[in-house]
């Protein structure tokens, strides 16, 4: 998904997580990073992709990745140069930073209580 966003003006690539009357959830970078994660994920450097809310005053529009006569979309694009989905890439750092997240979260048990 490319979700163009206004005030300020931005756009964003990834997967939606939630959708909804107030807003969409979204895993992934801003555009503008594209190339920089591709370098990254290809030099095999771990990488976080953002969580994001977006509220539904700020969207204009929420596109389809496909590909534009002979331009690539941006996941075949990914695909050639790093050799991996990037919906598995995506899904896989998210599920990495959930289980980053609930390690780290653990709270350990108050003295005096059995």
């Amino acid at each position: 998904m490319v979700v163009t966003l206004g005030n300020p003006r931005d756009k964003f690539w990834g997967m939606i997580l939630w959708l909804a009357p107030e807003g969409l959830s979204m895993t992934g970078i801003e555009l503008a990073s594209f190339e920089d994660l591709v370098v990254m994920v290809k030099d095999g450097e771990p990488f976080t992709p953002a969580v994001v809310f977006f509220p539904m005053h700020r969207i204009e529009r929420i596109e389809l990745d496909l590909p534009d006569g002979s331009l690539p979309s941006l996941s075949q694009r990914f695909l050639a140069k790093t050799g991996l989905d990037p919906a598995v890439t995506l899904s896989s750092a998210l599920d990495n930073r959930a289980s980053d997240l609930a390690a780290n979260s653990a709270v350990p048990p108050r003295k005096g209580t059995a």
